[in-house]
């Protein structure tokens, strides 16, 4: 397996020195006016890569930046960021911003600061030029009073945009999860749906369309606080077929702020990596449709995410260690039966959270936030070849 790492220090100001190369030297992007990172997407459409960044010009500004960027080299060059203008950002790792593309149509999904801390409502952007301009859009989730957080959005292989997110609580004082699309490119949005009443209240959902273009989400369920998925066969019309994804039985009271990944392979075999906090089982696994036996990867791995590429698997998380919290990464060739050892994908010393990885031409694409000591959060991508 061969690393390379950058730092996509075009994005930022006083980029620490290291031993991995600046990711300005490989791109035509000269922005450098973000001192920190909060929040990121990436998306792969045919051969293009949309990257949706969120950050602040100075540590101390009150404001987020919003913008976009694509790549048509797996990540090697850039092209030169466009800012969404007049938003107001509600967004931080694990309640990312959100992008999907289909062509020259871009639609991103964010939450808003609303009148309390952390608490707000969705709106959207939509581009039909290929991101050269943007357009801000309506809230998936038609009022905008309320908590509305966690969402996650998709485009299907007919060019409609699908949506899910979480909503204030219910009767039940549960927060439920939530359902939209958009037939004409993000400008309106169908009426939403509720998919559960009852799913946890501050973990991130998943989206995911399989090679037979059904629809799938995978979020974390009320009780027992384990993921489950469920399945539409008709463009989000209707959702069937809800099953547990690692059947830990885990009862918690809480926010553990963990959701899963998952993947298609060509025969529609999904892949997952999900987290349990269970005192007996806890730590991350992977596991298929085919078997739906969970693997257990670490112990003390949380935050995670997983590809699959022609031959192989590729799982990524973040990890608490002695050097301080890093990525790592493992890759299986069995279908997940088994894994190679782990390897640190993140510097020493810093602090790295919540990776996303995101399949290319023969290989894979990892990203992730990495905070060094006395400086800001940074973007850092890594290519598995």
């Amino acid at each position: 397996m061969k690393i390379n790492t950058f730092v996509f220090c075009a994005l930022l100001t006083g980029c620490a020195s290291s031993s991995v190369q600046n990711f300005s030297s490989f791109s035509q992007n000269p922005t450098n006016d973000l001192a920190e990172i909060s929040s990121f997407d990436i998306y792969s459409d045919n051969g293009t890569l949309h990257a949706l960044i969120s950050g602040l010009k100075t540590q101390h500004a009150k404001t987020q930046i919003l913008r976009y960027l694509q790549s048509n080299d797996n990540g090697k060059n850039w092209s030169l960021p466009v800012d969404i203008e007049n938003v107001t950002l509600l967004a931080s790792r694990g309640n990312d911003v959100q992008i999907a593309a289909n062509g020259e149509n871009l639609v991103a999904i964010w939450q808003t600061q609303g009148d309390m801390p952390n608490y707000g409502a969705l709106i959207s952007a939509y581009s039909h030029d290929a991101g050269k301009t943007w357009q801000i859009g309506k809230n998936p989730a038609v009022d905008n009073s309320g908590d509305q957080s966690h969402a996650d959005l998709i485009a299907d292989k007919k060019g409609k945009f699908h949506t899910v997110w979480l909503a204030d609580p219910e009767e039940n004082g549960y927060q439920s999860l939530r359902y939209s699309r958009s037939i004409d490119n993000g400008e309106n949005w169908q009426s939403p749906s509720k998919l559960d009443d009852s799913s946890c209240s501050c973990c991130w959902n998943t989206l995911v369309i399989s090679p037979n273009n059904e629809l799938h989400v995978l979020y974390r369920d009320m009780n027992p606080r384990d993921m489950t998925l469920l399945s539409s066969s008709d463009n989000g019309v209707t959702w069937r077929n809800k099953k547990t994804v690692g059947e830990f039985n885990w009862h918690f009271d809480g926010c553990p702020h963990v959701g899963g990944g998952i993947a298609f392979d060509e025969n529609n075999v999904f892949y997952a990596s999900v987290w349990t906090g269970d005192a007996e089982k806890s730590g991350l696994y992977t596991l298929n449709s085919i078997t739906n036996t969970p693997v257990k990867v670490g112990k003390k791995a949380t935050h995670s995410d997983i590809a699959v590429l022609e031959n192989r698997l590729v799982v990524v998380w973040d990890e608490m260690t002695k050097e301080g919290t890093g990525i790592f990464s493992a890759q299986s060739f069995d279908k997940g039966k088994t894994w190679s050892s782990p390897q640190r994908l993140s510097a020493n010393g810093t602090n790295s959270t919540h990776p996303r990885i995101v399949a290319t031409e023969n290989n894979a694409l990892i990203l992730w936030t990495e905070k060094q000591s006395k400086q800001a959060n940074q973007l850092k991508m890594t290519w598995l070849e």
